[in-house]
């Protein structure tokens, strides 16, 4: 802890100026200076240096109930960052130490410490705790491990599975010997899919014509999980081919964050009844409790080089609303980040 006189920044941060009807635009966002600090006793002041961008903030952007709080007009986003204590009149940070915490979308934040942690830089680039490290392969690991209860040898389905969670899924169910099929609707992605990850096949869903035939096509003997990070004909087509007891992981939907109107797919729930399948939503907050188990698993993985990630990196917090935008056109492979200068 400085004993140092603290003293006063100008922030840059992105704000919500108003709501998104379908798909986000530049016009929903503003990019505006603000004074932060000076802090008091028991705060730290954090400069960013890198911010996760994720779709679920999509939903936060309406003004409706949700697991957590809708974004406020006229008020900075956030959502998860790594930054270093500037200064700090807090016992347990010191000036310099590395820390993940949940106010990006700006340069600067005071906290007294709540939710926030310190990191080893050492241990990996410190970005990686905003991915593989951190909530996202955590997602991962709980969808897998603890709604699926996943077993040597199933079949996997992974829709979006080249992005940030989904590259992580089908890393895990193939080092737990499972037969794994991804969906992804560019080249670079596919070819990145079957470099890095090993997984047995890839359907680029653009190119086909029955996303429910294709998929049959690789999974013969059908999917016993299938891990939803987009909803709609992704999860028809999964709910086609499932076997009976199947597990339906409902991690995300990203087809349906900027619908204006109800999608028409799933048109084959019924079948949710003959199959004896089970649909489970979760969220990764609900499961801190697996924190540790999931740290050590992934940690070893990744020395195993079982575990490999990719990042889309945007420079600068001005140019964060671009980022956002562009993972509704599928522009990221794997981890969407920006670098705050």
């Amino acid at each position: 802890m400085s004993t140092a006189t603290t003293q006063q920044v100008e922030s840059k941060q992105i704000e919500l100026v108003s709501r998104p009807s379908g798909r986000p635009t530049r016009d929903n966002f503003a990019l505006r200076t603000v004074k932060v600090g000076p802090i008091e006793e028991g705060e730290i002041l954090v400069r960013n240096h890198w911010m996760s961008v994720d779709p679920y903030m999509r939903g936060r952007m309406k003004d409706t109930d949700s697991y957590v709080p809708p974004f406020q007009i006229d008020e900075p986003l956030e959502g998860g960052c790594i930054g270093e204590v500037i200064q700090s009149q807090h016992p347990d940070f010191q000036e310099g130490d590395t820390v993940l915490g949940n106010l990006g979308w700006r340069e600067y934040w005071v906290s007294g410490g709540e939710n926030v942690t310190k990191v080893d830089p050492e241990l990996a680039p410190v970005q990686a705790y905003l991915g593989a490290l951190g909530m996202t392969g955590m997602t991962a690991w709980v969808g897998l491990h603890r709604i699926a209860k996943l077993q040597k040898g199933q079949t996997v389905f992974v829709s979006a599975a080249s992005g940030a969670v989904g590259s992580i899924v089908c890393q895990l169910a193939k080092a737990m010997g499972c037969r794994v099929i991804g969906s992804a609707g560019k080249s670079k992605k596919i070819d990145w899919l079957k470099a890095k990850t090993g997984i047995d096949a890839v359907i680029n869903y653009k190119e086909v014509d029955d996303l429910s035939q294709a998929l049959s096509e690789h999974a013969p003997d059908g999917v016993d999980v299938y891990f939803d990070n987009v909803g709609a004909e992704h999860l028809e087509a999964a709910i086609d081919n499932m076997n009976d007891n199947g597990v339906c992981v409902e991690c995300g939907m990203i087809a349906t964050y900027n619908a204006t109107e109800a999608p028409s797919a799933p048109r084959n729930l019924f079948k949710v009844i003959a199959k004896r399948l089970r649909l489970e939503g979760f969220i990764v907050r609900d499961h801190m409790d697996a924190k540790d188990e999931f740290v050590s698993d992934i940690s070893g993985l990744i020395q195993d080089d079982k575990v490999v990630w990719e990042e889309t990196v945007t420079e600068g917090i001005e140019n964060a609303p671009d980022a956002f935008m562009g993972l509704f056109d599928g522009d990221n492979l794997g981890k969407q980040l920006v670098k705050i200068n």
